[in-house]
């Protein structure tokens, strides 16, 4: 995975929160990394193909510091005695109703990576044992029959990141109380917001077509992926391993009736190989998100009981 010094993509003037210093001594860098991550998400609101998988990283890297920044900041027993003294916690209530959100989020996205590996994985055993065989048309069609059950449980995921992002707005109102505790209550929101910013990332990478140029025509599937690449050169697309491997399969598929597709296969596999490698990178950090989301919930719950 990417260092978190790793640049977020293109530069955008970022809100800052200015944190109060006294507040704890992290704020600082809470307030650096915040700004690092709406770069990063500004960067990709200007993108009109889905991201990367090493901007993802980037994003997953990023949301790792600042959700460290945030546990550091909710240790603060200023933080702490204000939050709960504040119409007896109902800041750390509605925090936590989030965060059960957030980690049933994650949890789908984590289990999506997880089924799209493994399918990912067959296809390229069953490639590999069949070749050039006429066969693999029925394996082919088994994985983009699955691609296309992944897109629906996507687009079901989207619509609840809407749901919430839009009830965020519109909960507790921060004004005219402390300046300490308004601060903290806007940390809270910033992490769901840009929280959910990185998981959909994430889930349209999982959906999404290599990018609207490439769709099928009469071109080779040569000259389709190196459009595709080329146009990543030229910074007019990203590249998406998923989607490339869609495209890779669908051409391979339409050419098994011609026969003399080892050359496609050879394609495919290669493609299936890139995007296996994206995966488990990000995999990774998906995984690495969940444990911090149940941390983050855990240090929630503390902070009412005690």
């Amino acid at each position: 995975m990417a260092n978190s010094s790793v640049s977020f993509g293109l530069q955008y003037t970022a809100r800052s929160i200015s944190l109060p210093s006294r507040l704890h001594p992290n704020a600082i860098r809470f307030e650096a990394e915040l700004n690092k991550l709406k770069n990063w998400e500004a960067s990709s609101l200007s993108i009109t193909e889905p991201l990367c998988e090493v901007a993802i990283q980037a994003g997953l890297v990023g949301l790792a510091e600042l959700y460290n920044c945030t546990e550091d900041l909710m240790q603060s027993s200023t933080a702490q005695a204000a939050l709960i003294q504040h119409q007896n916690g109902i800041v750390v209530e509605e925090s936590l109703e989030r965060s059960v959100e957030l980690l049933d989020s994650c949890g789908i996205v984590r289990d999506l990576f997880f089924s799209v590996k493994e399918h990912v994985q067959e296809l390229q055993s069953a490639l590999r044992r069949k070749n050039g065989d006429a066969s693999i048309g029925k394996d082919i069609s088994r994985y983009l029959c699955f691609r296309k059950q992944v897109k629906k449980e996507v687009a079901k995921s989207l619509r609840s990141l809407k749901h919430m992002e839009s009830r965020i707005g519109s909960s507790h109102d921060v004004l005219d109380i402390d300046h300490h505790l308004a601060m903290v209550i806007r940390v809270f929101r910033e992490v769901t917001v840009i929280t959910t910013s990185v998981l959909r990332s994430l889930l349209v990478f999982l959906s999404s077509p290599a990018s609207a140029r490439t769709k099928p025509s009469g071109w080779s599937l040569i000259s389709k992926l190196m459009l595709t690449k080329s146009a990543v050169a030229n910074k007019s697309h990203v590249l998406n391993n998923m989607g490339c491997a869609d495209l890779a399969l669908t051409s391979l598929q339409g050419h098994i009736k011609n026969g003399g597709i080892k050359a496609d296969v050879q394609l495919a596999r290669k493609q299936l190989q890139m995007l296996d490698t994206s995966i488990e990178g990000l995999e990774t950090g998906v995984e690495g998100l969940f444990r911090q989301l149940v941390r983050y919930r855990v240090t929630l719950l503390n902070m009412l009981i005690h």
